[in-house]
């Protein structure tokens, strides 16, 4: 339940989260989100509910909306979906990464406790995408027909 998208024409860019999430929009409603490591390009700043002076901030299921319908590319950066009503210990957690982390390119291994799904934005090129739900993965899949099993990717180094 972990996939990687490289080439896909239904992205314009990596990592575009309206369209990366289009499939399981219905099913992350419930979630809040954890977001960190992030680089991006937008000419919509103003429209983000993000704070850029920190490293890390927890936004809700809305926010999360507002940024996916603002023109915003994803460079780099770690989203962690958890449910909404789940508590999160943010002074006991290893806040997660995307650049120079290489347990991103295993199986399963998402980087925060209790999350539903991960995605990690890797330098504009590489779109990973981790789910702990198989109704979820599948509706992901079936969107992106031409995403690739994480375990099968081969990535050069």
């Amino acid at each position: 339940m972990n996939w990687i998208l490289r080439n896909t024409s239904k992205l314009k860019y990596h990592t575009n989260l309206n369209i990366l999430l289009k499939p399981i929009e219905n099913d992350i409603q419930n979630l809040k989100w954890l977001i960190s490591d992030l680089e991006i390009n937008t000419s919509e700043m103003e429209k983000l509910p993000i704070n850029h002076e920190k490293d890390w901030f927890l936004i809700s299921s809305q926010e999360m909306k507002a940024i996916c319908e603002t023109d915003t590319q994803i460079v780099w950066g770690a989203f962690s979906g958890i449910d909404k009503n789940a508590e999160l210990k943010t002074d006991r957690i290893e806040f997660p990464y995307a650049d120079g982390n290489e347990e991103i390119w295993k199986n399963g291994n998402l980087q925060v406790e209790n999350s539903k799904v991960e995605i990690i934005a890797w330098d504009s090129s590489y779109t990973i995408v981790k789910f702990t739900e198989k109704e979820m993965s599948d509706k992901f899949k079936e969107y992106f027909e031409e995403a690739i099993e994480l375990e099968k990717y081969k990535w050069k180094k």
